[in-house]
């Protein structure tokens, strides 16, 4: 049984679902999930925050950091940038599944 503190860490590791049609796609075919999760994470957080916070085998972790891009904020004002994010796609083993959709993504 974990206690409450190392769930709160491990919440704060994952942070949100990434839904999109290719990640549901993935996760159909190819029992794939994608997470967007704490930039400091790295995969060894990622699969024990996985598999304590879903109860699943996870065989896989791959990570991808996403540069923050240059966006205008309106006519007069200068250019802003978006935030960096980390995602984790993460292989679950044969027969586990995880519900992104219930989660609320």
């Amino acid at each position: 049984m974990l206690t409450t503190e190392k769930m709160n860490y491990y919440r704060e590791i994952i942070r949100r679902p990434v839904v999109t049609e290719k990640s549901m796609r993935q996760s159909e075919l190819k029992n794939r999930y994608t997470f967007e999760v704490a930039p400091s994470a790295n995969k060894i957080e990622i699969r024990r925050a996985v598999e304590a916070l879903f109860d699943v085998n996870v065989t896989k972790v791959n990570t991808m950091r996403i540069a923050g891009k240059e966006r205008r904020r309106s006519y007069r004002h200068r250019t802003g940038r978006t935030a960096e994010r980390k995602k984790a796609v993460v292989t679950l083993a044969e027969g586990d599944s995880i519900d992104v959709v219930e989660m609320g993504g």
